[in-house]
């Protein structure tokens, strides 16, 4: 990367170490933890004396030899019981980033926040400090009973579901009457039960309400049904629990596990609690576990049993003890506690416990006590539920709501006061008058009929217009809009183009109700691991001595070089997976006769040695052939070390004091007398190594910019010059580049490093600094060896997805666990960064820090032109945001972030991704998508507008929380830029035209009453008025809403910025809603007063007219809604000309049933040439004014789809043809 173009805004603070008691009094065990200064990092170490061993060989079986150095080196660690060699080194790295936890620390309780959850949140003290009595809870081993006396601790039961037996009818009428509509049906049908006010029947003024109602419940109900099944599924597995009665391991069910319990988990099974580790099937007390569905993380976790409880056999020997551990918190990465047990006091750390979720691997069995159980463990908290979302387009469509209520009060209100004002003046005829007699004269003793005065009269007017122009607010909308989304849903769906063919998985609708939100996404947020990468590093290159290894011929597939060697039974060891081999690198590393002979070897022992690697046999189906696979927590290394393996330096055997490698067919075994972990301070880790010459070294590797400043460039400048231009030349290719340095140490400068690096172990202040500083020293002077480049695995077209994304307008923030260096790399290698890009970077551990750096990263922007803001990027880590998110430095970050075309967050904890989401809701009103894989983005997910979930290989919890789900990050393009855009454009056309099509229906009602006296009668029949919005014109909308395409995929995918259209509401605003109304007004005028004039003065009466208003209306949305469908197929045809058919019959029907008003009306007008005239009479006049303004506007001021689809209908326009929106928006607030 071009410095010039890295503005680092960075601070280096001290660290605060913490203070650990030893478990033991020996000085053979004692626990090295250490917080760095960009997270929570920790791993153990056991440390020993350094006592004279004698000289053994083969002790690490056949063709390795025990090494004893004439200066008395023993093994590097004896345990305190079992005086075996024990080397606890344990490393929590999320997603790359080495993540250390330390125990005993002053970790005061604070409420959760979004930004209280990332890496090095919490405020460390100074030295030893017991967990607070009032921050903690006491857990007494194996006694459940008793930790139940003292503390009411949840069971172990979980619940997803959003609804019970009991509260489903409540809160799921509750959440359907957030629609406004709703609310304005259910007042008109309690108007209806009045019988002063009782226009229509009383049961069919409810059907309609009731209807749309029980399918909307049904649809929710069925989707609980399925979480609630999940559930049961989940709670009713079982597990093996301890029983304090029969002193043997029992069946229970997961639901009925309780706090205390001791319980037996064997390999491959999943967790069901969240446990500390008494013991496990390994001697030296590992375990390994798989957090897929807890942090998105295939590769293998080390989890330790101290060796106090380790080495007991729990159904013979009963234990007694107590854990004292803080409150259930949502930190996954953190666990603190101490243990007592046999009165001595154990600290424990997040590497003693296992989470559930978790799946045992490559461990027999393990046993653990249960710490927190159900909605208290760790995956549960961070998991905060199923919310209920809502389309963007249905909340704009609850203002057009309101303002067709107030609509509609206005055409009440003119109506009621006409109908006073009538009164009035026909106050003297009232008694007598034909259809409103105030006076009964039809029996002896004159009565008065149900008149309730003037003022009385003209109130009960305004709520029967109320009831009667009911239908301006379009119920059966809502119904439709079900339908059409059931229906986008299903060629989604079955999109083959979604389709993931390796894991043969179709893209997921989980959620009905937000299809139309994937065409107004403005910022995407996605995870890095396992989303844009497959989790799969592959060697690539190397620079070795200053020579560089990348510009090779390599060998042919069938050429290809596959390393193996045999074992003593004879059975061939093979590495599981073999990188492409230079031969000339190949040739070089047989040979140790040269100078770049010896170089190799060095570097592949390096790379072999100077990891955390457990290498693991595998069966396959030929007996006499294993395969080696290796397992750690860092992707990086298992790359690096099946390079070594396939260049003949194969590691064979890791235990805790001693590696055994294969180096060209001799295995030789190097006693690991130290290790220093990766630190972001650092950034590098480092081996020392007891050869078999008797010979100690120790190996480097780290990134390049702290590397070089440990290398002695007096040895080789000009191998330093070299293998630096070569890392920069692998970096601009986006590889990710590691730098290995090495040199041997002599007796003093051993002794010394082992004297400072035991004092600093076991001082109480300042450990971590001390650690440090030891680190430090001996990475020093080195000799450089080289430099290797891996490829962090892309999955298939992340690149070209990110570029037609960023084409399409839409920002791409990038949410990592992973250490900033590994975020970067990706950045470049997925073409979200670029090198001309300039990065502001900030890392900082104080709120005063935090808020100079984006201080100065505003300043930069300022002074930046509008081209080069275009080019920048904002890389910030989660301790950072830990001072930012929920402060009022939020607005500056936004602020800064706004101005980015490209955010990168690193090291970021569940909840703070969930907190960068909430920072653009806040503050914008641009939609929200988020993506991830991992159990770690279900809190993004759940807060973003729209949540997908991969479903991958990284579990199911992001599936589960989901709305959508697929299988390759790559889909979210179609998605998004195909159907995304056609659910847009044809939900927003439906809703218009719905709020047309039903407003036409009720100006003509109000027309007639004008005519009638005010008396609300009708001409049109009430069965008409009811099959209005069911049969006469629901159809059609429902099948254009499923099928119109307003441009094809094709276009869509070639100029993605055509997606901006649903960003800036094209297709859906207030000015397109005031302008149907007012085409609506001026069609209803036309409809009306056309025949009213053609059949003024004859002896048609007002059924016939109805029927003919009844045919035209019909006709007339029929033919409006056909003047705009863009594609045409047999079902739309049927749908649209069926439609005026079926009302034809229907309308006919009506009047051939004596029972029924305007008995044979329509037969009577029907006969009339003039009832014909009038129908092709009212559908040209009315759609005129409509025809023409679409002609002027497509021709004089056309948009971006309908320049496309010009485009596409005559197929000579170039993309410089098309004058496309900016891209480069600023965010609406």
């Amino acid at each position: 990367m071009d410095s010039k173009s890295q503005i680092e805004i960075n601070e280096t603070s001290c660290q605060v170490p913490d203070f650990i008691r030893n478990s033991s009094s020996q000085r053979s065990v004692s626990s090295i933890q250490s917080k760095t200064s960009s997270g929570n990092s920790i791993r153990e170490v056991s440390f020993a004396d350094l006592e004279p061993k004698p000289v053994r060989h083969g002790s690490s079986g056949a063709g390795s030899e025990g090494y004893s150095p004439s200066y008395q080196v023993s093994d590097f660690i004896r345990n305190s019981s079992s005086q075996r060699s024990i080397s606890s080194i344990q490393s929590k790295t999320s997603g790359g980033n080495s993540i250390r936890e330390v125990n005993f620390t002053d970790l005061e309780p604070k409420p959760v926040r979004h930004g209280s959850s990332g890496a090095g949140s919490e405020g460390y003290s100074t030295s030893y400090k017991e967990i607070n009595d009032e921050d903690a809870r006491l857990i007494y081993i194996n006694d459940p009973g008793k930790t139940h006396e003292k503390f009411e601790f949840t069971g172990n039961s979980i619940r997803t579901a959003k609804y019970s037996i009991l509260t489903f009818l409540p809160r799921n009428l509750f959440e359907q009457f957030h629609r406004v509509a709703y609310i304005y049906f259910l007042v008109i049908a309690i108007l209806n039960q009045l019988p002063q006010l009782a226009v229509f029947g009383r049961e069919a003024s409810i059907l309609p309400l009731a209807f749309v109602l029980l399918v909307t419940a049904i649809k929710d109900a069925y989707e609980d049904y399925r979480r609630h099944r999940s559930d049961k599924i989940e709670n009713n597995r079982l597990a093996w629990v301890l029983s304090n009665e029969e002193k043997k391991f029992q069946q229970k069910k997961w639901k009925h596990i309780c706090v205390g319990e001791i319980i037996k988990v064997s390999g491959n099974e999943t967790l069901p609690c969240d446990m500390v580790l008494l013991c496990t099937s390994d001697n030296t007390g590992v375990a390994y576990v798989q957090t897929t569905n807890l942090d998105g993380e295939s590769n293998l976790k080390t989890r330790y049993a101290k060796q106090e409880t380790q080495m007991r056999n729990l159904e013979r020997e009963k234990i007694n003890g107590v854990i004292k551990c803080e409150k259930p918190n949502r930190n996954i990465y953190g666990f603190m506690a101490n243990m007592d047990i046999d009165g001595k006091r154990i600290s424990l750390g997040p590497s003693n416990i296992i989470l559930r979720g978790c799946e045992l691997k490559n461990t027999d069995w393990a046993i653990g006590v249960a710490v927190y159980a159900g909605k208290e463990t760790k995956a549960m908290l961070n998991n905060s539920g199923a919310p209920s979302k809502r389309s963007r387009l249905e909340k704009r469509m609850n203002h057009e709501i309101i303002f067709l209520c107030i609509f509609l009060v206005m055409l009440c209100a003119i109506v009621c006061i006409c109908h006073g004002v009538w009164l009035r003046q026909h106050n003297d005829e009232l008694d007598m008058m034909q259809f409103y007699r105030k006076k009964d004269y039809s029996e002896p003793e004159v009565e008065n009929y149900e008149y309730y005065g003037w003022g009385m009269e003209i109130f009960f007017v305004f709520l029967m217009s109320v009831i009667v122009f009911q239908i301006m607010i379009p119920i059966s909308l809502y119904i439709s809009m079900e339908l059409v989304r059931v229906g986008q849903a299903y060629f989604m769906i079955h999109d083959d183009r979604m389709l993931d063919k390796s894991s043969n998985s179709r893209f997921q609708c989980r959620a009905l109700n937000i299809n139309e939100d994937l065409g107004q996404i403005k910022y995407v947020f996605s995870d890095k691991t396992g989303t844009l990468t497959e989790n799969k590093m592959e060697f690539q290159c190397a620079s070795i001595g200053g020579v560089d290894y990348s510009n090779w011929k390599a060998y042919d597939e069938d050429e290809q070089i596959v390393y193996s060697v045999q074992a003593v039974d004879g059975v061939v060891l093979r590495p599981k997976m073999t990188v492409k081999v230079d031969p000339e690198l190949f040739n070089l590393s047989r040979s140790q006769q040269t100078d770049e002979g010896r170089h190799v070897h060095d570097f592949f022992v390096a790379l072999a040695a100077c990891n955390t690697i457990v290498p693991l046999t595998i069966d396959t189906s030929d007996p006499a052939l294993k395969l080696i696979e290796y397992q750690g927590e860092s992707p990086d290394e298992q790359a690096l070390v099946y390079a070594a393996a396939t260049y003949g330096f194969m590691l064979i055997e890791r235990t805790s004091g001693h590696i055994v490698i294969d180096i060209q067919g001799e295995r030789q075994r190097f006693d690991v007398l130290g290790l220093h972990e990766f630190d972001s301070e650092r950034k590098r880790m480092s081996v020392i190594l007891g050869f078999p010459d008797k010979t100690v070294k120790v190996f480097v590797k780290g990134a390049d910019t702290s590397m070089f400043s440990v290398i002695d460039k007096s040895l080789n400048r000009n191998m330093v010059k070299e293998t630096k231009a070569h890392l920069h030349s692998y970096s601009s290719k986006g590889l990710r580049t590691l730098v290995m340095g090495m040199r041997e140490l002599n007796l003093s400068e051993f002794e010394q490093w082992q004297s400072s690096y035991e004092s600093a172990n076991n001082a109480i202040m300042g450990r971590a600094v001390l650690l440090r500083k030891v680190a430090n020293k001996v990475e020093n002077h080195l000799h450089l060896l080289g430099g290797s480049a891996i490829e962090d695995k892309l999955q298939e077209g992340v690149p070209e997805a990110i570029e037609s994304l960023r084409m399409a307008g839409i920002k791409v923030w990038v949410l990592t666990g992973d250490k900033q260096e590994t975020a970067i790399s990706i950045g470049y290698s997925s073409k979200l960064l670029t090198g001309n890009m300039t990065q502001i970077v900030i890392n900082n551990n104080s709120k005063d820090s935090c808020r100079k750096s984006l201080e100065d990263g505003l300043v930069v922007c300022k002074k930046l032109t509008t081209r080069e803001i275009s080019q920048l990027a904002l890389i910030i880590d989660g301790a950072s945001l830990v001072y930012v998110l929920d402060t009022e430095l939020e607005e500056q970050l936004f602020e800064l972030a706004s101005k980015c075309t490209v955010v990168l967050c690193c090291r970021v904890a569940p909840l703070q991704k969930a907190g960068i989401v909430a920072l653009i809701k806040k503050r914008t009103d641009d939609m929200t998508l988020a993506i991830g894989d991992g159990a770690n983005d279900v809190s993004m997910i759940q807060k973003a507008d729209v949540g997908i979930g991969i479903s991958g290989q990284e579990g199911r919890q992001a599936v589960m929380a989901s709305d959508f789900a697929m299988g390759q990050f790559r889909f979210l393009v179609p998605l998004l830029l195909v159907h995304g855009h056609w659910n847009y454009q044809r939900m927003s056309y439906m809703i218009l035209y719905n709020f047309y099509r039903n407003a036409v229906f009720v100006l003509i009602l109000f027309w007639y009453v004008l005519f009638t006296s005010f008396t609300l009668t009708t001409a049109i029949t009430d069965w008409s008025s009811v099959l209005y919005s069911v049969i006469y014109t629901s159809l059609p909308t429902i099948v254009v809403g499923i099928l119109d395409k307003d441009l094809s995929r094709t276009t869509l995918l070639k100029y993605p910025q055509l997606y901006g259209t649903g960003r800036r509401q094209e297709s859906y605003n207030g000015k397109l809603f005031w302008l149907t109304m007012l085409d609506m007004l001026w069609q209803s005028i036309a409809a009306f007063f056309f025949p009213l004039l053609a059949y003024w003065g004859t002896e048609v009466d007002g059924s016939s007219v109805g029927d003919l208003w009844t045919l035209a209306v019909v006709i007339l949305v029929n033919i409006h809604l056909a003047m705009d469908v863009m594609r045409w197929y047999w079902i739309t045809h049927a749908a649209i000309w069926g439609s005026i058919v079926a009302t034809f019959i229907c309308v006919m029907v009506i009047d051939a049933l004596p029972v029924l008003p305007g008995y044979w009306a329509f037969f009577h007008i029907a006969n009339t040439e003039l009832f014909w005239v009038c129908l092709l009479g009212i559908a040209v006049g009315a759609l005129i004014p409509r025809f023409v303004v679409k002609i002027f506007v497509q021709y004089y001021v056309p948009n971006d789809i309908q320049i496309a689809r010009e485009a596409e209908k005559f197929g000579n326009l170039t993309i410089t043809q098309i004058e496309m929106h900016q891209i480069l928006e600023s965010p609406s607030r």
